[in-house]
């Protein structure tokens, strides 16, 4: 894990670490279970890690990722201020999801309703064979608010998410894998050093190419065919006319450019079965 982190602010943790910030949940006390001032902290460090960092990694400190909200807080809420606790979780998760740099998600232990939520705001998603992921909200008589509705639904589908609200089955790392909830599955312990190293790698990519990824795709996927199809092509004119484009086109036609090789999912024995 991370040591000696440069900065605090209720319970989340911030460092920048060359162009990599790095933005930990800092409650394991607790299990990492997220209160409103820490979905405000959150946002905070989102923020400043777009002004200054080209990628960013969203880590746990202790053994889980997040168990999911702070129900003691959750039960003092009436429906009104739950209602706008859980628009402010929307806006501050779109900090992540529709922002100016690509975030990854480093995962272990319990990743569980808004840890779930957290994630899926993130572009990729990496375990380790400890994560597991629940949705427990139809036995707390509750529904998700951080906009898991939304972003897991189209990440797992309505009817496997249907199935965790309503049975609270917690998924294993493997099954995670399987309908997409991760992308890599490491061997345990070593998940941030694999996060770190795919930011490292996403941080050199074009800044305006990554934006258009993270930002295009998505709103492509929600588009018709047809807008689909034309915003593609404006995007594609976009990039290449920018100065970056033209030296990635230029180190690859000099034969400067690394061999695309396959980055292994460290899948083969966690998510086999």
């Amino acid at each position: 894990m991370v040591k000696n982190m440069s900065e605090r602010d209720n319970h989340i943790s911030y460092e920048l670490d060359g162009d990599i910030a790095l933005i930990g949940i800092d409650r394991a006390a607790k299990r990492n279970a997220m209160n409103q001032g820490m979905f405000e902290a959150l946002g905070r460090a989102a923020t400043r890690a777009q002004q200054e960092a080209r990628a960013g990694v969203i880590f746990s400190h202790g053994e889980n990722f997040s168990a999911g909200l702070d129900l003691a807080e959750h039960l003092d809420r009436d429906p009104v201020s739950s209602m706008h606790d859980s628009r402010a979780q929307h806006a501050i998760l779109n900090l992540l999801e529709q922002g100016r740099i690509p975030f990854i998600a480093a995962l272990q232990g319990a990743t569980i309703g808004a840890g779930l939520e957290i994630a899926a705001s993130t572009h990729i998603r990496v375990g380790d064979e400890t994560t597991f992921f629940a949705l427990p909200e139809g036995k707390r008589g509750i529904f998700v608010g951080g906009g898991g509705s939304v972003r897991v639904a189209r990440l797992v589908g309505v009817a496997r998410m249907m199935e965790m609200m309503l049975t609270a089955r917690a998924l294993t790392a493997a099954e995670g894998f399987n309908c997409n909830l991760l992308q890599f599955v490491t061997p345990r312990g070593e998940v941030l050093a694999k996060a770190m190293d795919l930011a490292r790698g996403i941080a050199k990519n074009s800044p305006l190419s990554n934006y258009a990824i993270i930002n295009g795709l998505p709103r492509i996927r929600d588009a018709s065919h047809d807008d689909g199809l034309f915003f593609e092509s404006v995007l594609a004119a976009i990039t290449l006319a920018s100065p970056d484009a033209h030296a990635g086109l230029r180190e690859f036609l000099e034969k400067r450019a690394d061999r695309l090789k396959p980055i292994p999912s460290d899948t083969a024995d966690t998510a086999g079965g």
